[in-house]
């Protein structure tokens, strides 16, 4: 352990978190790349880790999870939004020639030209820290993915690699739940909670929660900084951007105007503040849910966006950004009801014909399924939402996944759903689903 203890996000990546000298380094170099950069291209920067993570290995170890996905490119696969002329230089849409469309009306209530006009109808809550909190330890696999992960009766026999009882077959993602651990000539090994000593690495899970809670429902849309930015002057991307506001990742921003134009959808944070759909995941209040759903109260996930809104009473109550299935394992959009809730569930499974996918996740928290395998779950291995990246379930924090679980009920009702239209609806394209 060295003298500064320098935070690590759960992809053991140095986080600026953990060292505020860091945190300042890198706010001015990610302005100074922005303004380098200019207009033409939207910047992928590294995402701010959680802040106040929470160690929970018996004594300090190295902190490994699964690599983080990689930000969505523009669609034409340059790094340039529109693509690149003959001499590789950025097009740009010309503002005649982007023809703008509002977003068919939900109900955010009237739009109010500033967040401080709207502050007393904008005031969410974050949740209790004590959400985030598991009575399970958790450590990552630290051998290569296509290695099988020998078990043991003793701690001395797995470091000598004699006489296996059992494996854990190959894969990508494997964490076990642990209940003793032992350094053994440098190398970390656990007594796994289902019994058997094998080699792993001491785990960190986030204490940080992204949900919102609101006592009284939000009069405007709003949603969550995605990547960190500068935001643009106008909703496309040759009208400049304001170099004396910058937003960090997961900020939370009211939403006065949605615009679609053939280069993104544009969210307006304020006054001539606008953000794209690269930087930015938006919670759209709507709380006239489908007509299959009857009751007051339902879960809403829309995918587009991927954030989950909660309602009761017909009032939106919560809302959090989460990470749902990626393709092709999509979460299945349609209306679903939570079928069964576990407070924990072992989940293992594999959808390549190859099983390079396998996954085995011991003691995943607050499990509530709603359509066959898919389900709402807290997910410790993951480092950061508003992307998928899941097998079809709906990956949240600890935290939220707690709050959530506390909320609903068996028998709630479900609404998944993409407005883009992206993610398939037919029935018989889907398995059913995983992790």
């Amino acid at each position: 352990m060295t003298e500064l203890y320098r935070e690590k996000d759960l992809n053991g990546v140095d986080s600026p978190a953990g060292n505020r000298k860091g945190t300042n380094n890198m706010k001015f170099l990610q302005k100074t790349l922005l303004l380098l950069v200019g207009t033409c291209c939207a910047l992928y920067a590294r995402p701010t880790a959680a802040q106040g993570l929470q160690l929970i290995t018996l004594q300090p170890g190295p902190i490994e999870s699964e690599p983080a996905p990689t930000a969505p490119a523009a669609e034409n696969g340059s790094p340039c939004i529109n693509g690149e002329d003959a001499n590789g230089q950025c097009l740009y849409v010309p503002v005649e020639d982007a023809p703008t469309a509002a977003v068919p009306p939900t109900e955010p209530g009237p739009e109010k030209a500033s967040g401080a006009e709207e502050a007393d109808s904008f005031a969410p809550e974050t949740l209790d820290p004590a959400l985030s909190q598991v009575s399970y330890t958790y450590a990552k696999l630290n051998i290569e993915n296509w290695e099988s992960a020998n078990i043991y009766n003793s701690a001395a026999d797995a470091a000598a690699g004699a006489n296996p009882i059992k494996t854990i077959p190959p894969g990508g993602i494997r964490y076990v739940s642990y209940i003793n651990r032992a350094d053994i000539d440098g190398r970390k090994y656990v007594l796994a909670k289902n019994g058997g000593w094998l080699r792993a690495s001491p785990a960190a899970v986030s204490s940080v929660t992204l949900g919102r809670t609101f006592a009284t429902p939000p009069t405007t849309n709003f949603g969550w900084v995605f990547e960190p930015t500068y935001p643009y002057l106008a909703p496309n991307y040759n009208s400049g951007m304001d170099p004396n506001v910058f937003y960090n990742r997961e900020e939370v921003l009211q939403v006065y105007e949605i615009v679609e134009n053939e280069a993104s959808t544009w969210f307006r944070v304020g006054e001539n503040k606008w953000l794209d759909r690269i930087h930015f995941r938006a919670a759209i209040i709507n709380s006239q849910p489908p007509a299959e759903i009857t009751a007051d109260r339902w879960i809403e996930v829309d995918l587009a966006e991927q954030v989950v809104l909660v309602y009761e009473n017909r009032r939106l109550i919560y809302a959090v950004m989460v990470a749902t299935g990626m393709e092709p394992f999509f979460s299945q959009p349609g209306v679903f009801k939570i079928e069964t809730k576990k407070e924990a569930e072992t989940m293992t499974g594999s959808f390549e014909a190859d099983r390079s996918d396998y996954y085995s996740l011991d003691d995943v928290p607050f499990v509530m399924y709603y359509d066959q395998a898919r389900a709402f779950h807290g997910a410790y291995w993951r480092a950061w939402f508003g992307i998928e990246q899941s097998h079809g379930c709906i990956n949240m924090t600890i935290g939220d996944a707690h709050w959530l679980y506390n909320w609903a009920n068996e028998g709630d009702p479900v609404w998944v759903h993409d407005r883009t239209g992206k993610t398939p609806t037919d029935p018989s394209f889907y398995g059913a689903g995983g992790a």
